[in-house]
């Protein structure tokens, strides 16, 4: 080798992520609400979700969403949920100044993977979109987010109608309460049109309020026509014209036999 050179190789994605690790290792955590994550800057980097103290999601920021609005999009996704508590999810976040190509939310996740054999919810289906209806008779895993928390449909709403409009609209009010999705038959068109049903079926205004979204659910069937049900998957509810079990759900309910 030539007097006065040396080469020399710099490991930057393991040095990064030791200083990640140990970074997260010593900071506190905040409860993943509202309050906490609308002061979190809408930066770029990398964090990761706890419960009970055990790291079960890592995640990174994009182009389209910094750290603020991924946590606050996951804040919303872990309401109405049966055997979880919002209050019992923690998160900690992490800007990275020199966010470089390097995939560093794959590197985190192998690290609490083979460290601790933690972050379930990246491989569970946590915060997925809607799969569609060919989806719907899909046999559930076990262990995924949906199964271990489905969706509760005991849980309060408030939907700001008193009544007296038709059922398509009884249905977007209580989209607009929910942090999953519900999915109801179209007229088949491609612009995703309310069925004619659901836009001519009145439900009469309330004497007592539906508090609950079972409850908004069933007085929504209650005007249909004949051969309406509402299915709750777990992570969804669909509403369609046909009488069928579901192996991964459960029947909410079914509009009145009309004579």
């Amino acid at each position: 080798m030539a007097e006065g050179y040396v080469e020399f190789e710099f490991d930057l994605p393991a040095a990064l992520l030791d200083s990640l690790v140990a970074e997260f290792a010593k900071m506190s955590s905040a409860s993943l609400t509202h309050e906490h994550t609308v002061q979190v800057p809408d930066e770029q980097g990398v964090y990761q979700l706890l419960v009970g103290g055990k790291v079960v999601y890592v995640g990174k920021t994009d182009a389209d969403s910094g750290l603020r609005g991924r946590l606050s999009k996951h804040a919303w996704t872990i309401q109405h949920r049966q055997n979880l508590k919002p209050s019992d999810v923690q998160f900690k976040a992490a800007r990275v100044f020199v966010f470089t190509a390097m995939d560093l939310e794959k590197l985190l996740i192998r690290h609490y993977a083979q460290t601790a054999g933690e972050v379930w919810w990246n491989f569970s289906g946590f915060g997925s979109n809607d799969p569609g209806r060919n989806r719907d008779q899909t046999e559930l895993k076990a262990a995924g987010f949906d199964a271990v928390y489905p969706i509760d449909l005991d849980h309060p709403v408030d939907i700001k109608t008193e009544g007296g409009v038709p059922a398509a609209r009884i249905l977007d009010e209580l989209r607009s309460e929910l942090p999953y999705t519900l999915r109801a038959e179209g007229d088949g068109s491609r612009g995703r049109r309310s069925h004619p049903d659901l836009v001519n079926s009145i439900v009469e205004p309330f004497s007592v309020k539906p508090a609950t979204t079972r409850e908004v659910l069933t007085s929504v069937l209650d005007v249909l026509p004949q051969g309406w049900q509402a299915t709750a998957l777990p992570g969804r509810i669909i509403m369609y014209r046909e009488t069928r079990d579901y192996s991964a759900g459960v029947i909410v309910g079914r509009s009145p036999t009309r004579s």
